[in-house]
C-alpha cells in the first residue's frame, strides 16, 4: 500500500458544508510490515482507515462517506482513486477490515460461528460448509477464543470476546491487509497484550501487512515500531516511534512522549 499526498473529505449536496478530514498523507506499506496510526479522538483515524479500507466513494450514494480529494492511493499495485465499484468490490476482498463499532454491528440473530462465516459465503455462496467451518474455528481460536463460543450469540459474550469475534471475522478470508480501527476496542487489560499477540503471530504465519488505528500509544507500541501521528487532520508526527517521540515539537507530540515516559515510570 502506498498512499501519496492523499487528502479525503465528506460529500455533502451543500458544497459549502464540505470540509477535508485528512489532509496530505503520505507512507508506504511494504509486505508483511504493520503501520500503527495514533492521535486524539477527531483527529482523523476512522476517517483515513475506512478510506484505506475503500470504504468509501466508488458507487455509494451515501453522501456522509469519505472521498479521496487529492493525492494517490494504491493497494496492492493498483491505483484506487477513480476506479470503479465493480473493480473496488474485487479490491475489497484482499483487505481484511475492523471498523471502529465493528464489535456493536455483529448480527445478533446469528451464532459468533455465522458471523465469522459470513465474509465467506458473501465472496463464495457454494463454498464448503466443512471448510469454512474449519476457517472459522483455525481464526477463532487464533484469537485466543474458546471453542465453545461459536455455538453463542454475541449478546451472550462480553465486549472483549465480541471484539476478537470481529477481529476474526475481519481475517477469516486471509486478507493480505488489515486495517483495525481501536482492535483492542472493550477488551480488559489483562487480555488486550494476548490479542495483539495472536494479531502478529498470525502475521508470522500468513505474512499479512495491517496498518493498526489507535488513540493508546501502548497498543501502537506494542504491535508496531513505526507509526503515523494525526492532529485535527494533519499528520505531525511519522516514523519510526523511538524517532518520532525522541524530539517532539509539536504540542501533541510532545503529550504523546510525555504519557509514554508516565507509563514506563508506573
Amino acid at each position: 500500500m502506498v498512499a501519496d499526498d492523499l487528502s479525503i473529505r465528506y460529500r455533502s449536496r451543500d458544497v459549502r458544508s464540505r470540509f477535508v478530514a485528512v489532509r496530505g498523507v503520505t507512507f508506504d506499506l511494504a509486505e508483511g510490515d504493520f503501520l500503527g496510526v495514533v492521535g486524539e479522538s477527531g483527529s482523523g483515524k476512522s476517517t483515513l482507515a475506512a478510506t484505506l479500507a475503500l470504504r468509501g466513494d466508488a458507487g455509494s450514494g451515501d453522501v456522509s462517506a469519505p472521498r479521496i480529494c487529492g493525492g494517490s492511493l494504491t493497494v496492492d499495485g493498483t491505483p484506487v482513486r477513480g476506479i470503479s465499484a465493480h473493480r473496488r468490490d474485487l479490491l475489497r476482498l484482499r483487505i481484511g477490515y475492523l471498523a471502529q463499532d465493528g464489535a456493536e454491528k455483529l448480527d445478533a440473530r446469528l451464532t459468533v460461528a455465522e458471523n465469522v462465516a459470513e465474509p465467506i459465503y458473501s465472496r463464495d455462496r457454494r463454498f464448503s460448509s466443512r471448510e469454512a467451518g474449519a476457517a472459522v474455528a483455525t481464526i477463532v481460536d487464533a484469537m485466543r477464543l474458546p471453542l465453545r463460543v461459536m455455538s453463542r450469540f454475541p449478546y451472550e459474550l462480553s465486549s472483549g470476546q465480541r471484539q476478537r469475534v470481529a477481529l476474526a471475522r475481519a481475517l477469516v478470508l486471509e486478507p493480505r491487509l488489515l486495517i483495525a480501527d481501536e482492535p483492542t476496542r472493550g477488551v480488559d487489560v489483562t487480555v488486550r497484550s494476548g490479542v495483539l499477540e495472536a494479531l502478529l503471530e498470525l502475521r508470522a504465519e500468513r505474512g499479512f501487512s495491517a496498518v493498526i488505528v489507535s488513540s493508546d500509544l501502548g497498543v501502537i507500541e506494542q504491535c508496531s515500531e513505526r507509526m503515523l501521528v494525526l492532529h485535527r487532520g494533519n499528520v505531525v508526527g511519522l516514523g519510526p516511534i523511538n524517532g518520532v517521540l525522541s524530539d517532539p515539537v509539536h504540542p501533541y507530540l510532545k503529550a504523546l512522549a510525555a504519557s509514554r515516559f508516565d507509563t514506563v515510570g508506573a
